[in-house]
C-alpha cells in the first residue's frame, strides 16, 4: 500500500467518523428539543390531573384522568356548565361552573337553582340539592367570581361552603377538556348548552 492510499484510506475513516458524530448530535439536539416542548406543553399549556372522590359523577369519576387546557382562559372567561380544575389552599378541585362574574345566584328551599331571578335549566345535578349553604341567601358575584358546584350535589365540597366559597378567577387553573383514562372512555368532556 502506497502512502497516499494510506492517507485517503484515513481521511475516509476521519471523515465517517465526523459524519455519524455529526449525525449523533443531531439525534440528541433533537431528542433534547422534544423533552423541552415537552416540558412547556405539560407546565404552561396543560396538565393531566387524576380525578379524586366521587363529586363529579357521572361526569367524571375516581381515578379518571383528564387533561386541562391551561392556556384558553388566557383568551377567554370561563363559561356556564365549564368543567374547571382551581386550586384552595394548595389542593386542587375539580367543579362545574354554575353562576359567572356580575351574576345574582341562589338556591331554593326545593334545591333548584336561580340566577338573576331566572330558574337555571341544567341537568348535570343527579340529586336535588338539600344542602344550600351560602347560597340559601341571594349572593351577588364579584367582577371576577364565580360559583362552582359539583355534579354529584350530596358528595360536593363546592361554592356552598363557606370554605370553599366563591372561586376567585385567579384561582382557576384551567379548563378540564379531555378524559384520557380510562381509554374506553377516552374523549372530550362536552357541555350542556345553556
Amino acid at each position: 500500500m502506497n502512502p497516499t492510499d494510506k492517507e485517503s484510506s484515513l481521511t475516509l475513516r476521519a471523515t465517517w467518523k465526523k459524519r455519524r458524530l455529526l449525525k449523533l448530535a443531531d439525534r440528541i439536539a433533537r431528542m433534547v428539543v422534544v423533552v423541552a416542548m415537552l416540558y412547556l406543553v405539560l407546565h404552561f399549556v396543560g396538565q393531566r390531573t387524576v380525578v379524586k372522590g366521587i363529586s363529579m359523577e357521572p361526569a367524571l369519576y375516581g381515578g379518571d384522568q383528564i387533561w386541562v387546557d391551561k392556556l384558553s382562559y388566557y383568551l377567554h372567561d370561563p363559561e356556564r356548565f365549564d368543567i374547571i380544575v382551581f386550586r384552595l389552599d394548595g389542593i386542587f378541585y375539580i367543579k362545574r361552573v354554575i353562576a359567572l362574574p356580575g351574576e345574582r345566584i341562589w338556591i331554593s328551599r326545593s334545591g333548584r337553582i336561580y340566577i338573576d331571578d331566572r330558574l337555571l335549566e341544567e341537568n348535570y345535578g343527579i340529586t336535588v340539592i338539600s344542602y344550600a349553604g351560602i347560597a340559601a341567601e341571594e349572593l351577588t358575584l364579584g367582577e371576577e367570581e364565580y360559583f362552582v358546584l359539583g355534579d354529584n350535589r350530596p358528595e360536593s365540597f363546592d361554592s356552598r361552603y363557606e370554605e370553599v366559597g366563591v372561586i376567585e378567577s385567579s384561582q382557576i387553573v384551567g379548563k378540564a377538556v379531555f378524559r384520557i383514562f380510562p381509554l374506553g372512555t377516552f374523549g372530550v368532556l362536552g357541555r350542556q348548552e345553556e
